[in-house]
């Protein structure tokens, strides 16, 4: 299996990736790094799928994986992890070995950590979420300073692929005015640019150290699963955030 690592200015010890749908065992259309299990994958190919990922990134302890149901809610994750799976769609923790799990097909997962790389989370970022301020509820989250958060912005549809109508406009500019420039008009609808979105999210809220992968899922869905190429019947790739203890005490 292969993954994208985050490329951003924190510490060694933070370790952020996204798998590819490569390198698995699903069949399609799940084929082959499904690592969901609510979208009719066989359970034991799940389950092979993630045995690989907490192998192959030699995960300190099982991912907190969530029931992501397009919200602003955040899970505040302490040392020995989630003891059930709750309906949220970021997670939040300042506790070594713990990781946080999302997720996606298309959505937009985002990275934050302090610049210490004490504080982490992790987000399942619709437009949906994103128009309810989950960004802004997971900055209010960290005990530092927004200007101390470094934010990488993983594989999602791009703005040349993610055509939205007038309800996505008008929420998103309900939420806030700068986002208008993130829509273009195309037939009656309009390509959404998620990337620029979450990017005046985090600058609205003082996270100015961002950076982005700018891969596009739906374009490159021989690398990524995307939810709307397949017509809805595909796999998920997992994006997994957390601190090494270990490596801290280096």
């Amino acid at each position: 299996m292969k993954t994208l690592p985050a490329i951003w200015n924190v510490p060694s010890s933070v370790q952020a990736h996204t798998t590819l749908r490569s390198g698995g065992v699903s069949v399609s259309p799940y084929d082959s790094l499904n690592l969901g299990t609510h979208v009719g994958d066989l359970p034991a190919s799940v389950q092979q799928n993630r045995a690989r990922l907490r192998d192959q990134l030699k995960l300190p302890q099982e991912p907190n994986w969530l029931s992501q149901i397009h919200s602003n809610q955040i899970v505040r994750v302490g040392a020995s992890g989630l003891q059930d799976i709750p309906e949220a769609d970021g997670a939040y923790t300042n506790q070594p070995d713990v990781v946080l799990a999302i997720l996606t097909a298309d959505c937009l997962p985002v990275f934050l950590a302090s610049s210490d790389g004490q504080e982490l989370a992790l987000l399942h970022c619709g437009w949906r979420g994103i128009a309810l301020g989950i960004i802004e509820r997971a900055v209010a989250m960290f005990a530092c300073p927004p200007d101390q958060i470094q934010a990488w912005l993983g594989p999602c549809i791009g703005p040349d692929a993610f055509e939205v109508g007038h309800d996505v406009l008008d929420a998103m500019s309900h939420r806030n005015t700068r986002h208008q420039s993130a829509f273009i008009p195309r037939g009656g609808k309009f390509l959404a640019n998620l990337y620029q979105i979450a990017l005046n999210e985090l600058e609205a809220q003082g996270v100015l150290a961002v950076t982005s992968c700018n891969e596009c899922t739906f374009t490159q869905s021989t690398h990524y699963f995307s939810y709307r190429k397949a017509g809805g019947a595909t796999g998920r790739m997992a994006s997994v955030l957390w601190r090494s203890e270990s490596s801290t005490r280096k």
